[in-house]
């Protein structure tokens, strides 16, 4: 994956919209992330620097955090890429190295091909602040019927439709 320090001048990042409800960028969650992402068009990123509650073992992020802010933006890479919103159908995890709490790391995706039959596929991966990618995932994801499309929407605290514009 590119390095979005890479050509800074040459990239513009634009913070996606949030939701009420969601674990990870939820503004209502009294118990969530509230993660603000961002998206350059192509790829979708976030900061994030994990807390001590975060840890499964003492002085380790818990796997399953790693596991869902990676979900978050692979499926947002998605929506940034396609217009429309995907469910993760098979998400697969590698850890290379443990996460510390109060370290600020960046997780990261991109769209690895548009389509394969009615999936997407992405890659995603968490990069500590010395640009080692500490956990690296990748995904198929599935389209969220239009059925669900309305609920959906409706937990968004603003107006997704200048990223996301039409129902699969």
């Amino acid at each position: 994956m590119s390095d979005p320090d890479s050509s800074p001048g040459e990239r513009s990042w634009e913070t996606l919209p949030v939701t009420r409800g969601c674990f990870v960028c939820g503004i209502d969650n009294p118990t969530g992330l509230r993660l603000a992402l961002q998206s350059d068009g192509r790829t979708v990123e976030v900061p994030v620097r994990f807390r001590a509650e975060h840890c499964g073992f003492s002085g380790v992020v818990h796997g399953g955090l790693l596991s869902t802010v990676l979900d978050e933006v692979m499926a947002w890479v998605i929506g940034v890429n396609t217009r429309s919103f995907a469910f993760a159908a098979e998400l697969n995890v590698r850890f290379l190295r443990s996460v510390a709490p109060g370290i600020p790391m960046r997780v990261r995706a991109e769209l690895t091909a548009d389509r394969r039959g009615r999936l997407f596929l992405t890659r995603g991966e968490v990069v500590g602040p010395d640009g080692v990618v500490h956990t690296e995932a990748t995904g198929k994801f599935l389209p969220i019927p239009a059925a669900q499309q309305a609920a959906l929407l409706a937990d968004f605290a603003v107006d997704p439709t200048p990223w996301i514009h039409t129902p699969v």
